[in-house]
């Protein structure tokens, strides 16, 4: 953790703790432009070339809200916490009526300090649903079993209602929350009373010009397109083979495990970045650096590009794994989890053991 800790003064000293908010801004100002473009162009643009390439603008324009958020979320866009939350609030409230209160428990409370690690982070749980260990693959009776060797065949379907399930999960998270005195606070309040003008904007302003159907088509439709963009830039980053999944080695404190554990090796381990060009910098706002997020993620997505062959050598030099694979082959390999799951490692450090007694670099391929 000390060399990481000098690592993050270097990083400081190159004014990469300068958070850029007015040029973040102007890239979320443009985001949510094109969104609307696009949202506007399917429902008034005749005949059906122009509304597709209006559905195309919107779903890209939709994914860069969501990653723009994402860094707001981890109070990377202002240095003023006020601002970050309120823009999370917009991001995911407002845009897409995720709760933002759940969201903030269940990336950043849970994923962030145990990615990847069988029963402690649930990103990584899809049973009964979907099987992504050896272990879950094999289990229960026949039945079960033959569902997971097909399940990829479910797996488009279940993508495009990603959106649909967050959402969900949110109104159960948040609700639960308000009805437990010991839970609830005023941020909670506030993300009840931005769900509720999501639903507004999203669903009543609409029907004074459209009929019920065709305002919940669109709704589905835009939730259905956000699943499949958001699943191309999020899984890259752990479902593929060279992001390891762990086990909890007994620990069932998230807490625990992170306080025993090697965090970099840990974080490194578990998480691979992928390659982009202009386009997709400007949309993933450095959901391609999940390295860079993972280790630093207070630090803005402007910087990660520069930080990149700084955190390369760095890991190269102390026996990290750095792993970059390309944008379609991030995504391929975590659809190959699907057919072919992946084995748990018994213990984080045994990793690094193995690897040294086979004289191979650590996780390199």
């Amino acid at each position: 953790m000390h060399a990481l800790s000098v690592l993050n003064r270097e990083f400081a000293a190159r004014g990469f703790h300068r958070k850029p908010t007015g040029r973040l801004l102007a890239q979320l100002a443009v985001l949510v432009a094109m969104s609307l473009a696009g949202t506007a162009a399917f429902a008034l643009a005749p005949g059906w070339p122009a509304k597709c390439a209006g559905l195309l603008v919107m779903a890209l324009a939709n994914l860069g809200i969501t990653t723009h958020t994402h860094s707001s979320s981890h109070n990377a866009t202002s240095p003023r916490l006020w601002v970050n939350k309120a823009l999370t609030f917009f991001g995911y409230g407002i845009c897409f009526g995720t709760s933002s209160t759940w969201w903030w428990n269940k990336h950043i409370a849970v994923h962030h300090p145990t990615p990847n690690v069988i029963g402690l982070d649930d990103d990584v749980d899809l049973l009964p649903w979907f099987a992504l260990t050896e272990e879950e693959f094999h289990s229960g009776g026949p039945l079960r079993r033959w569902y997971y060797r097909h399940q990829w065949l479910v797996l488009p379907l279940a993508v495009g209602l990603t959106a649909v399930n967050m959402v969900w999960s949110s109104w159960r998270f948040l609700l639960a929350a308000l009805r437990d005195p010991r839970r609830r606070s005023a941020l909670h309040w506030i993300d009840l009373g931005v769900l509720l003008a999501h639903l507004a904007l999203w669903i009543a302003l609409p029907l004074l010009w459209f009929s019920a159907g065709q305002v919940l088509g669109f709704y589905l439709l835009r939730g259905a397109l956000l699943g499949y963009v958001v699943f191309a830039t999020s899984a890259p980053a752990h479902f593929p083979a060279e992001a390891r999944f762990l086990a909890s080695e007994g620990h069932r404190d998230r807490g625990e495990y992170r306080r025993r554990s090697d965090y970099v090796l840990l974080q490194t381990v578990t998480t691979v970045n992928f390659r982009t060009g202009a386009l997709g910098r400007f949309l993933c706002c450095g959901a391609d650096h999940q390295l860079e997020h993972h280790l630093f993620p207070g630090i803005s997505h402007v910087h990660y590009p520069r930080m990149s062959p700084v955190l390369r050598a760095f890991c190269e030099e102390n026996g990290y794994p750095y792993r970059t694979l390309g944008w379609g082959e991030g995504v391929w390999k975590s659809l190959q989890v699907f057919r072919r799951p992946k084995p748990v490692e018994p213990a984080l450090e045994a990793v690094r053991l193995r690897a040294r007694a086979e004289e191979v670099p650590v996780l390199e391929g």
